[in-house]
């Protein structure tokens, strides 16, 4: 049943059932992708297994940029015919400028509708899964500081790991500098990151995938209690590498669902092809956090290729 409260998202985020955003009535504002001379808009004509695939057989790097701020006022004008309060959650800022633009465009209907903009400090899954709770959260409650409130916690259980084969994209995003790169390439150096208060962050390095299926283990060794993970790749049916990274995880764990999926091309912006990564939300449930958020061994240790 749709909600008073209107939801917003941007097309970043991936959704636990594809059936949700039409069940909740989210609008979902598209991203724009612009890679090799066109601008495509994500959602409406990229599709991502294509996409993905064709990511891979080309060293140009896709560009993410953000819808512009009069599809935002577009969008929240014909909300506003249907309501007064609007939700608006989208990828970190940290990321990507999306949200800043998101709330500049509020500016025109100061006075008309209460549009409230979020920023979920993550994307993809994390993203998806704050949405998810803001539709169901708006259906059981009417107050949006509290619904705020809510998510803000919400959006602390949130974790993220991927490993990536091209540290150009980790250069474009200041994660590298170019002689890193060129000596980690030469060293067949694959990094591990992940999501911290929004932020991207190299956390490890290994050699091969058999390594960094090892630190995908070690992560989810970390928790005690997880409500929702997805694990992401880049080809529509399972890899040889998620297959092993499902092996070892059953004879870590008990026998359960472990989802697969392609990461979206919003997300490939940062991972480009070939990647890997574990999305999860931990329970609510827990009673006491027997983990710490995965950090780098050494605090001053930096992504070098050495």
């Amino acid at each position: 049943m749709p909600s008073k409260i209107k939801i917003v998202t941007d097309s970043s985020a991936q959704f636990s059932s594809p059936t949700l955003v039409a069940d909740y009535d989210i609008a979902v504002v598209p991203l724009n992708i612009r890679w090799r001379g066109c601008l495509y808009q994500e959602g409406v004509d990229l599709e991502p297994a294509h996409f993905l695939a064709q990511l891979s057989q080309h060293d140009a790097l896709p560009e993410l940029l953000p819808p512009s701020i009069e599809t935002f006022q577009a969008i929240y004008s014909k909300l506003a015919r249907q309501t007064d309060r609007i939700l608006s959650i989208h990828l970190s800022s940290a990321l990507h400028p999306t949200g800043q633009l998101a709330q500049a465009a509020t500016q025109s209907l100061l006075g008309r509708c209460n549009i409230t903009v979020i920023d979920s400090k993550s994307i993809g899954l994390g993203l998806g899964l704050v949405v998810e709770e803001a539709a169901r959260l708006a259906q059981a409650c009417d107050s949006i500081d509290e619904i705020v409130r809510l998510l803000r916690k919400y959006t602390t259980r949130l974790y993220a790991i991927f490993t990536l084969e091209r540290l150009a994209y980790l250069q474009r995003h200041g994660l590298l500098s170019r002689s890193q790169r060129l000596l980690g390439e030469m060293l067949g150096i694959r990094p591990i990151l992940t999501i911290e208060e929004g932020k991207l962050l190299a956390m490890e390095k290994v050699r091969t995938p058999a390594q960094s299926i090892d630190k995908f283990v070690e992560f989810m060794l970390e928790f005690s209690n997880v409500d929702q993970l997805l694990l992401l790749q880049s080809a529509p049916q399972p890899t040889e590498q998620t297959l092993t990274l499902i092996e070892r995880l059953n004879l870590e764990f008990a026998q359960r669902n472990y989802p697969v999926d392609l990461y979206q091309p919003s997300l490939a912006c940062y991972l480009g092809p070939n990647a890997n990564g574990i999305m999860v939300a931990e329970s609510a449930h827990t009673t006491e956090r027997q983990r710490s958020p995965v950090r780098l061994k050494n605090e001053n240790d930096r992504p070098t290729a050495h």
